[in-house]
C-alpha cells in the first residue's frame, strides 16, 4: 500500500498569542519629555545619591539613618519599577488596575515618608556623632529634601490626573 506524503502542521494558540504580544511591545519615548517623567528620572538619580551617600558611612550605628536608608532604597526601587511600567506602556495592557489611583497613592506615600526621612536625616546630622561621616550625611539630607520636592510635584500631577478621570 503506498504511503501518503502529506504533512499536517498545527500551531497552538499559545504560540500565536506569544508572537502577537511580543510584536506589540511599546516604548514611550515621549514620557521622558513630560514633567512627571522628568521628575521621575530626577527622583531616581537623586534618590540613588541619598542612599549611596548614607550607605558609604557607618549608618548602622545610628537607627535614624537606618530609617532614611529604608525609605530611600524602598522608593528608589519602586520608582525604577514605575518608570519601566510607564516607559513600556504596561499600564495599557492591564486595564483592571486603576493606574491613576495607584500613581496617586504611590507618589503621596513617597512624599510623606520621604519628608519624614528628610527631617530625620537633617535632625540627625551633627558633628558630635562622627566627624568623619558629617559631609556625607549633610549632603544626603540636602538631596533627601530635593527628592521630597520631586515626589510632591509628582503627587500634584497624579492628583490632577486622578481628578480628571473621576470627573468623567
Amino acid at each position: 500500500r503506498p504511503r501518503s506524503h502529506t504533512v499536517t502542521t498545527t500551531s497552538s494558540s499559545f504560540t500565536a498569542n506569544l508572537s502577537a504580544s511580543s510584536s506589540t511591545l511599546a516604548y514611550d519615548r515621549e514620557f521622558l519629555r513630560t514633567v512627571p517623567g522628568l521628575l521621575m528620572v530626577t527622583e531616581i538619580v537623586l534618590g540613588l545619591l541619598v542612599w549611596t551617600l548614607i550607605a558609604g558611612t557607618e549608618y548602622f550605628l545610628y537607627p535614624a539613618f537606618g530609617w532614611v536608608m529604608f525609605v530611600a532604597v524602598f522608593y528608589w526601587v519602586l520608582t525604577v519599577f514605575f518608570l519601566i511600567i510607564y516607559m513600556t506602556m504596561t499600564y495599557t495592557r492591564i486595564p483592571q488596575v486603576p493606574w491613576t489611583m495607584v500613581g496617586l497613592c504611590f507618589n503621596g506615600s513617597a512624599f510623606v515618608l520621604y519628608l519624614i526621612a528628610a527631617i530625620v536625616d537633617a535632625s540627625s546630622v551633627t558633628k558630635d556623632l562622627d566627624n568623619h561621616n558629617y559631609n556625607s550625611w549633610a549632603a544626603s539630607s540636602f538631596f533627601a529634601f530635593v527628592v521630597t520636592s520631586c515626589y510632591a510635584g509628582n503627587t500634584y500631577f497624579s492628583f490632577i490626573s486622578w481628578r480628571s478621570r473621576t470627573l468623567q
